[in-house]
Protein backbone atom coordinates (compact mmCIF):
# COMPACT_ATOMS: atom_id res chain seq x y z
CA UNK A 1 0.00 0.00 0.00
CA UNK A 2 2.78 2.28 1.28
CA UNK A 3 4.09 1.88 -2.57
CA UNK A 4 1.22 2.46 -4.38
CA UNK A 5 0.75 6.15 -2.48
CA UNK A 6 4.65 6.91 -3.47
CA UNK A 7 3.79 5.94 -7.56
CA UNK A 8 0.54 8.12 -7.01
CA UNK A 9 2.74 11.14 -5.26
CA UNK A 10 5.08 10.52 -8.02
CA UNK A 11 2.85 10.79 -10.99
CA UNK A 12 1.42 13.67 -9.10
CA UNK A 13 4.68 15.28 -8.98
CA UNK A 14 5.39 14.66 -12.74
CA UNK A 15 1.90 16.30 -14.05
CA UNK A 16 2.23 19.05 -12.27
CA UNK A 17 5.58 19.66 -13.68
CA UNK A 18 4.36 19.34 -16.60
CA UNK A 19 1.68 21.71 -16.06
CA UNK A 20 4.45 24.34 -15.41
CA UNK A 21 6.00 23.75 -18.28
CA UNK A 22 3.62 24.37 -20.13
CA UNK A 23 2.44 27.23 -18.53
CA UNK A 24 6.08 28.54 -19.36
CA UNK A 25 5.94 28.01 -22.92
CA UNK A 26 2.15 29.25 -23.13
CA UNK A 27 3.39 32.51 -21.42
CA UNK A 28 7.13 32.91 -23.26
CA UNK A 29 4.53 32.27 -26.64
CA UNK A 30 2.13 35.32 -25.47
CA UNK A 31 5.18 37.53 -24.49
CA UNK A 32 6.49 36.91 -27.97
CA UNK A 33 3.15 37.34 -30.06
CA UNK A 34 4.67 40.96 -32.12
CA UNK A 35 7.16 38.16 -33.12
CA UNK A 36 6.66 37.73 -37.21
CA UNK A 37 6.30 34.72 -39.20
CA UNK A 38 9.54 33.82 -40.80
CA UNK A 39 8.99 34.23 -45.26
CA UNK A 40 7.90 31.08 -46.75
CA UNK A 41 10.51 29.04 -48.94
CA UNK A 42 10.34 31.22 -52.75
CA UNK A 43 9.63 28.81 -55.22
CA UNK A 44 11.96 30.03 -58.08
CA UNK A 45 15.15 28.48 -56.01
CA UNK A 46 18.13 28.41 -57.81
CA UNK A 47 20.37 24.84 -57.01
CA UNK A 48 21.95 24.89 -53.05
CA UNK A 49 25.29 25.47 -54.03
CA UNK A 50 25.88 23.21 -50.11
CA UNK A 51 24.24 21.43 -48.36
CA UNK A 52 24.24 18.79 -45.13
CA UNK A 53 22.38 16.78 -42.82
CA UNK A 54 21.84 17.36 -39.14
CA UNK A 55 20.14 18.63 -36.68
CA UNK A 56 18.10 22.04 -36.20
CA UNK A 57 18.91 22.72 -32.80
CA UNK A 58 17.10 26.17 -32.04
CA UNK A 59 16.43 29.60 -32.60
CA UNK A 60 17.03 32.23 -29.62
CA UNK A 61 16.77 35.61 -29.51
CA UNK A 62 20.32 37.00 -30.74
CA UNK A 63 22.59 37.17 -27.89
CA UNK A 64 20.82 35.58 -25.40
CA UNK A 65 21.56 31.45 -26.13
CA UNK A 66 18.50 30.75 -23.09
CA UNK A 67 15.52 32.62 -25.03
CA UNK A 68 14.19 30.62 -27.02
CA UNK A 69 11.47 31.51 -30.24
CA UNK A 70 8.37 29.94 -28.96
CA UNK A 71 6.57 31.01 -31.94
CA UNK A 72 5.66 28.82 -35.04
CA UNK A 73 7.97 25.92 -34.07
CA UNK A 74 11.09 27.92 -33.95
CA UNK A 75 12.10 26.77 -30.63
CA UNK A 76 11.21 22.94 -31.75
CA UNK A 77 14.42 20.59 -32.31
CA UNK A 78 14.03 18.76 -35.55
CA UNK A 79 16.10 16.94 -38.29
CA UNK A 80 17.01 18.90 -40.82
CA UNK A 81 19.04 19.73 -43.82
CA UNK A 82 20.63 22.76 -44.55
CA UNK A 83 20.71 23.99 -47.60
CA UNK A 84 22.68 27.18 -49.10
CA UNK A 85 20.97 29.07 -51.82
CA UNK A 86 22.39 32.19 -53.65
CA UNK A 87 19.10 33.66 -52.96
CA UNK A 88 19.51 32.53 -48.85
CA UNK A 89 19.87 29.77 -46.43
CA UNK A 90 17.05 27.10 -45.79
CA UNK A 91 16.48 25.21 -43.26
CA UNK A 92 14.11 21.93 -44.34
CA UNK A 93 13.17 20.30 -41.07
CA UNK A 94 10.89 17.01 -40.26
CA UNK A 95 8.15 17.16 -38.78
CA UNK A 96 8.24 21.09 -37.99
CA UNK A 97 7.31 24.09 -41.08
CA UNK A 98 10.63 24.93 -42.99
CA UNK A 99 12.39 27.68 -42.23
CA UNK A 100 13.88 29.84 -44.78
CA UNK A 101 16.01 32.79 -44.12
CA UNK A 102 16.57 35.51 -47.08
CA UNK A 103 19.82 36.97 -47.89
CA UNK A 104 19.44 40.06 -46.79
CA UNK A 105 18.21 38.90 -43.75
CA UNK A 106 21.69 36.84 -42.89
CA UNK A 107 23.53 39.10 -40.43
CA UNK A 108 26.67 36.48 -38.72
CA UNK A 109 27.84 33.12 -39.13
CA UNK A 110 29.84 31.54 -36.15
CA UNK A 111 30.90 28.00 -34.95
CA UNK A 112 29.53 28.21 -30.77
CA UNK A 113 29.87 25.54 -28.05
CA UNK A 114 25.67 25.57 -27.69
CA UNK A 115 22.60 26.98 -26.87
CA UNK A 116 19.09 26.42 -25.80
CA UNK A 117 19.67 22.76 -24.36
CA UNK A 118 22.14 21.54 -26.74
CA UNK A 119 25.72 21.58 -25.54
CA UNK A 120 28.80 20.07 -27.84
CA UNK A 121 32.17 19.82 -28.34
CA UNK A 122 33.89 23.34 -28.91
CA UNK A 123 32.76 24.79 -32.64
CA UNK A 124 30.68 21.99 -32.76
CA UNK A 125 27.34 24.06 -33.76
CA UNK A 126 26.90 26.23 -36.52
CA UNK A 127 24.87 29.58 -35.45
CA UNK A 128 23.86 31.67 -37.56
CA UNK A 129 22.54 35.46 -36.83
CA UNK A 130 19.36 37.14 -38.70
CA UNK A 131 16.97 39.62 -38.78
CA UNK A 132 13.02 38.61 -38.48
CA UNK A 133 11.54 41.68 -39.02
CA UNK A 134 12.64 44.23 -36.12
CA UNK A 135 13.96 41.10 -33.93
CA UNK A 136 17.53 40.02 -34.43
CA UNK A 137 17.64 36.37 -33.52
CA UNK A 138 20.23 32.74 -33.61
CA UNK A 139 19.36 29.58 -34.78
CA UNK A 140 21.53 26.78 -34.02
CA UNK A 141 22.39 23.73 -36.22
CA UNK A 142 24.50 20.66 -35.58
CA UNK A 143 26.22 18.98 -38.98
CA UNK A 144 25.84 15.31 -38.77
CA UNK A 145 28.97 14.55 -39.88
CA UNK A 146 31.99 17.56 -38.47
CA UNK A 147 33.78 17.69 -41.94
CA UNK A 148 30.43 19.74 -43.23
CA UNK A 149 30.66 22.39 -40.51
CA UNK A 150 33.22 24.52 -42.32
CA UNK A 151 32.10 24.46 -45.34
CA UNK A 152 28.79 24.98 -44.34
CA UNK A 153 30.03 28.12 -42.45
CA UNK A 154 32.10 29.35 -45.69
CA UNK A 155 28.91 28.74 -47.96
CA UNK A 156 26.95 31.14 -45.75
CA UNK A 157 29.60 33.51 -44.92
CA UNK A 158 29.46 34.10 -48.78
CA UNK A 159 25.90 35.42 -48.69
CA UNK A 160 27.05 37.61 -45.78
CA UNK A 161 27.30 41.13 -46.51
CA UNK A 162 31.40 42.04 -46.47
CA UNK A 163 31.15 43.93 -43.69
CA UNK A 164 29.39 41.19 -42.03
CA UNK A 165 31.99 38.23 -42.83
CA UNK A 166 33.67 36.69 -39.93
CA UNK A 167 37.84 36.71 -40.35
CA UNK A 168 39.86 33.80 -40.19
CA UNK A 169 40.00 34.15 -36.61
CA UNK A 170 36.70 33.86 -35.65
CA UNK A 171 36.14 30.55 -37.85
Amino acid sequence: MELLYFFLGLAALVVVVLGLFALGWRGRRRRQQDMPRPLPVPEDLSEPGFQALGQYVVTTTAGDWLDRVAQYGLGVKSNATAAVFPEGLLFARSGAEDLWIPKSDLRAVRLERGMAGKFVEKDGLVTVTWQLGPKRVDTGFRTRAGSDKTPLVNAITKLLPESAAPSEEQL
